[in-house]
Parts: C-alpha cells; sequence; structure tokens
C-alpha cells in the first residue's frame, strides 16, 4: 500500500459517517496539543532558546526551497525505502528523541512511541531521558528498529552501562548528542521555574543502572536528582571519540553536527553517521536554521555514511524538500509529540502516517518515482 492510500482512508471514512478524529495540519494540531497538555510541559516541549528566532528560523528556511515537477514519467510508483547499516526502512522519516515523551500521555510516552513505531514501521531514537527503563520499552517496537540516543555522562562506567544496556537490549544504534552537555537559555521555562528532571522525572533509565545505582547508594529521590546533577552534562571533546567508538559495535550516529569540517573529521575518527540538527533551536539561539547548514555537511559527508536531519519539520512537503537537499532521513519532533497529547499511539500514528501520505502525493503529483529525482529537482527561491 502507498503512504498516499491514507487520504482515501480519510475520504470513504468521513462517506460512512466518521469524520477525521485528528487535525490535518500543523498549526491545528499543535494550537490542539497546547490546550490537552499541561501547561509545564507544553512549555518545555514547544519553547526554544532565548527569543526562538532559531525556533521560528527552522521552520521558515523550508520555504526557501522549491521543488520543480516533471511531466509525463508515470510516478504511480514510488519508492521512498531507505537503505542505512544494513537495515532497510519502508521510509525516510524516524521520530527524534524527545526526553519528556514519557510524561506525554499517561505517564508512559516511550512505550507509546515504541508502539507506534511497531504499528507505522516509522523507528525511533529513544532519548535517554526515559519514564520507563529502555529495555521494558524496545519490546514494544515489534520488528521496527529501535536507536538509542545517548546523553554522555561524565562518569564513564555509567556511559558504559548505558550503551551496553542499550545494546543488550537490542537497540540497532547510538545517537550521541553533543549539544546538551548543559541547558541553553529556555525563558519559557525559566519564568516558572520548570526543570522536569530536577523534579526526579524521566530519571528511569539511571535509576534502574547497577553503576547509578552504586553511585547514589541510596533510594533518596532529592540524592537520587542530585548525583544526576552531578553526573549529566560531558562536553566531548575529540579524544572522547575514541573511548567512545570502543564501548559498542553498534553504529554510532553523532547528533548536533552542523559545520562540514565537523563532519569530514567525525568520519575520520570512524563514526557511522552524521545527524545535522540543532536540537530544535532549544539549545542555541541566534544561530543558521538546519536546513541551511544541511547542504555543507551533505558535501562533506560525500555518501560515506548517513546523514541524519532533524529541526523545524512541520509536513510531508518539508521531508521532501530535506531529501532533496541530501538527507538520509528526515526526524519528526514536536509534530508526533503532539499526536501523542491529542490521541495517544492512535493521535501518534496519524501524525506519522500524515506526514509520509503528504510527501508520497508531492512525488506523485511532481513526477518523482524516488528520492534521486527530488534532489534532481529541488531549487533555491533566491
Amino acid at each position: 500500500m502507498a503512504f498516499a492510500d491514507y487520504q482515501n482512508e480519510i475520504y470513504f471514512a468521513a462517506l460512512g459517517g466518521h469524520a477525521p478524529e485528528f487535525p490535518m495540519d500543523f498549526a491545528t494540531l499543535e494550537a490542539k496539543a497546547s490546550a490537552a497538555l499541561p501547561a509545564t510541559l507544553y512549555s518545555y516541549i514547544a519553547g526554544g532558546a532565548g527569543d526562538e528566532l532559531t525556533q521560528r528560523r527552522n521552520v521558515e528556511a523550508f520555504e526557501d526551497w522549491g521543488v520543480v515537477p516533471r511531466m509525463l514519467v508515470g510516478a504511480t510508483q514510488r519508492d521512498l525505502s531507505v537503505h542505512a547499516w544494513g537495515l532497510t526502512f519502508p521510509s525516510p522519516i524516524f521520530m527524534s528523541p524527545v526526553g519528556v515523551i514519557g510524561l506525554v500521555g499517561d505517564k508512559h510516552g516511550d512505550i507509546a512511541v515504541a508502539e507506534a513505531a511497531s504499528k507505522s514501521g516509522v523507528p525511533a531514537v529513544f532519548s535517554t531521558l526515559m519514564e520507563d527503563p529502555l529495555e521494558e520499552v524496545i519490546g514494544h517496537a515489534g520488528a521496527t528498529p529501535s536507536f538509542f540516543q545517548l546523553y554522555t555522562p561524565k562518569n564513564r562506567d555509567l556511559a558504559a552501562s548505558l550503551v551496553s544496556r542499550a545494546e543488550a537490549a537490542g537497540y540497532r544504534g547510538i545517537a550521541v548528542t553533543l549539544d546538551s552537555w548543559v541547558p541553553g537559555w529556555r525563558p519559557r521555562d525559566l519564568s516558572i521555574g520548570n526543570f522536569p528532571q530536577l523534579r526526579g522525572h524521566v530519571l528511569k533509565n539511571y535509576t534502574s543502572d547497577p553503576v547509578f545505582q552504586k553511585m547514589v547508594g541510596s533510594d533518596d529521590p532529592q540524592s537520587i536528582v542530585l548525583h544526576w546533577v552531578q553526573t549529566f552534562g560531558n562536553s566531548l571533546t575529540w579524544d572522547d571519540l575514541e573511548w567512545l567508538r570502543s564501548l559498542t559495535e553498534l553504529p554510532i550516529v553523532l547528533k548536533g553536527i552542523s559545520h562540514p569540517d565537523d563532519a569530514r573529521r567525525a568520519i575520520d575518527a570512524g563514526v557511522d553517521g552524521i545527524f545535522c540538527s540543532n536540537h530544535g533551536g532549544r539549545q542555541a539561539n541566534g544561530g543558521l536554521s538546519s536546513l541551511e547548514t544541511l547542504p555543507g555537511v551533505v558535501d562533506a559527508v560525500a555518501d560515506r555514511v548517513p546523514v541524519l536531519f532533524d529541526s523545524g519539520v512541520r509536513s510531508g512537503s518539508d521531508v521532501i524538500k530535506a531529501l532533496g537537499l541530501g538527507a538520509t532521513m528526515v526526524g519528526i519532533g514536536r509534530p508526533y509529540v503532539y499526536g501523542l497529547a491529542l490521541g495517544g499511539v492512535s493521535g501518534l500514528v496519524h501524525v506519522l502516517r500524515m506526514i509520509l501520505a503528504e510527501a508520497d502525493l508531492l512525488m506523485a503529483v511532481n513526477g518523482y518515482p524516488n528520492i534521486a529525482a527530488v534532489r534532481e529537482n529541488i531549487r533555491s527561491r533566491r
């Protein structure tokens, strides 16, 4: 079944008296989710760094690009599949890690994400910050590959334990986040003193870890948070890559790469993937959008490893443009969180299918049978 067929399901269901349950566009989705989520949780999810210029620019940058239709090519069949790290994915999208997803819905949001991955075939990158231990989450993803995002702690034994647990549990790769060793300046959260981890939330991967348990030496909530604060936030250097590489045979992807020189050096150091991202504008304000830095990163990588991308993706059109600029796979962030907030697993799956349907239809209408055709026909509006 083509991803585009989702629109037929919606139309025919409406003929049978079943109106769509969930929104069909990001603006409405966000508005309804803002009403459904607790104010502090919505603030944490929706907010960005500083005056949120970079966050806005992440979204607006997609307007600077367009695609040129090609007619009479008979694009009745489209291939959106992707091959990476010896795996085949049915579509080019994935769910980016969201550190408070566990608090969305029934407080088991990580499991809901895994269930959505199983139902949709869209893989997820799960954050270190979970409300359920990583071993309990992955089983819900079924046959869909899962990946583990690592916030590298200062304690190397703890880092090794987290990676080892992820590998033993069946995660298929490790995404090491580089740009969050210290929280960015986030006025929305600062104005209400809102930092979920300091309140003991989403720390289950730590409290379930034998190394962390030994570090803390008690079940006292305040002691747990204090030890987490003391070990979180390792400002990694190039010298640390050899050590990280030694921890696992799984593919290692570096998340937060925006400069071509960093991409080249990372590949030379033996990493298996580059993740072009500015953390959705949540960490540093005033920078370029991730879409603006993507082409340079793609050129530097030169097809040696997959290039993942996220930040600012709101629609199937955005997915197509990111693919056109060379991304191997495109990460969805806030949209899927809002889908989960509105309708649990069903709402999340709807958002993924909605984005894929739009992307597939754009390829059909524009005459693109595959992703290569998108790349041949993308143009700057400037």
